[in-house]
């Protein structure tokens, strides 16, 4: 059984042995141009002879981590905003008895406009820095998993489907565990408020920057709270176990290519390809979105009861004096109630959620969400999908002039 797109290029044919991509060994199968003698085309020659000589198994993680840097840039906006949304509801203090949640941020549009109004357009890129720090490990650890365990699985399961989950399944499972101590870090910065205030509904930290958030959460609250949502974002493999093989199958129907392949002559079907990746995103992130909020609200939990400091950390003792380094005390103050994190595992958030703000409260910020993730997934895909495409294009010609190259110095007609 064939796993891959129809193409008769060597790039669209694999085996159970070589995984799918670019071969170095492709046989040509177009007519080498000449070169010409600016000094431009000299240079982009020798660019690609020297592109032979990159091993297969470092485009993907390349390709990968400059797609994911490209997505954060475009979107990062609109990421602070579904945190915002995500986030909130999850800042209400509680003594004695539960309060009543307020809401300072509604829709997308109020959102960002409350953020601009408060933090001016640089609110808007809070968390940007370990954005783009944890995009570049989180797509190349996922897409060299990915592109390198499919036809393992393929060769035990003899399933086209399954070879794609699993494999999916896997790279996110790498990915995730790698780089979860700086998403948390991202969520903490987009989450939080440059204009401090007491009204619970705003995070009550404040941290300068990513090694400032890092420090403080260490000191105060220890390692685990770098690993905080790491149970609802493990679920949220789910979610690339639909979109990829989704992806790969409507881009094979459509293009005859599968995921990072292409003709070596002609239109790589761009519109194919964004097409593609518009219905799998849609389809993914409809069917999984709950988990975002529930790991949204784990990584934004203190793991100690709030109290004001000089410092403006709202942890018992601040930050010269962290209590019990994010293990909750026996008590919390004079009222003599457990001081308890407010969510505690993915089944008790869960019951929380639903008890004090109802089932919508799953689907906060949906719809940025889409709007956000769909030209994100599209950057990503799109990025990724042309540097495959550049790459394979200038290994290919580099393998013409070597072959020239070695004709010549034989004295063979070219």
């Amino acid at each position: 059984m064939r796993s891959d797109g129809n193409g008769s290029n060597g790039a669209a044919s694999t085996t159970a042995e070589q995984p799918q991509g670019f071969h170095l060994n492709a046989a040509p199968s177009v007519s080498h141009m000449p070169l010409a003698d600016a000094p431009t085309s000299d240079f982009t020659s020798r660019l690609q002879i020297l592109s032979t000589k990159i091993p297969n198994w470092y485009i993907a993680p390349f390709c990968g981590a400059s797609a994911g840097v490209a997505s954060g840039i475009v979107t990062c906006p609109l990421d602070v905003i579904k945190t915002k949304l995500q986030a909130q509801g999850g800042f209400a203090r509680r003594g004695g008895q539960n309060m009543e949640t307020k809401v300072l941020y509604r829709g997308m549009l109020g959102t960002g406009k409350t953020i601009f109004r408060e933090d001016g357009i640089r609110g808007l890129y809070q968390g940007l820095g370990p954005m783009l720090l944890g995009y570049l490990p989180t797509w190349a650890v996922y897409l060299a998993v990915y592109d390198r365990s499919r036809e393992y699985f393929y060769e035990h399961t003899d399933s086209w489907l399954l070879s794609r989950a699993y494999a999916s399944i896997a790279a996110g499972a790498c990915s995730t565990i790698a780089t979860n101590p700086i998403w948390v870090i991202k969520t903490r910065l987009m989450s939080q408020s440059l204009k401090q205030n007491s009204e619970g509904v705003r995070a009550p930290w404040q941290y300068s920057g990513t090694w400032d958030a890092a420090r403080k959460m260490y000191k105060i609250e220890g390692i685990r709270s770098f690993y905080s949502g790491l149970t609802p974002a493990l679920l949220g493999l789910t979610h690339v176990a639909i979109q990829f093989p989704l992806y790969e199958y409507l881009k094979t129907a459509i293009t005859g290519y599968g995921i990072g392949e292409h003709p070596d002559t002609g239109s790589s079907h761009w519109v194919g390809i964004s097409l593609a990746t518009f219905l799998s995103k849609i389809c993914a992130s409809t069917v999984t979105y709950p988990h975002e909020v529930l790991r949204t609200r784990l990584q934004t939990q203190q793991r100690t009861s709030p109290a004001p400091s000089p410092e403006e950390i709202s942890f018992r003792g601040g930050l010269k004096h962290p209590h019990d380094r994010g293990r909750p005390p026996s008590v919390s103050s004079s009222d003599g109630m457990p001081n308890r994190p407010r969510y505690n595992g993915v089944i008790r958030t869960c019951q929380t959620i639903l008890r004090e703000e109802g089932w919508r409260a799953f689907y906060s910020g949906i719809g940025t969400n889409l709007f956000r993730a769909v030209p994100s997934a599209m950057t990503t895909m799109l990025t990724y999908e042309f540097l495959r495409k550049l790459i394979h294009d200038y290994q290919h010609e580099g393998e013409l002039k070597l072959k020239q190259a070695e004709a010549q110095s034989e004295g063979e007609p070219i």
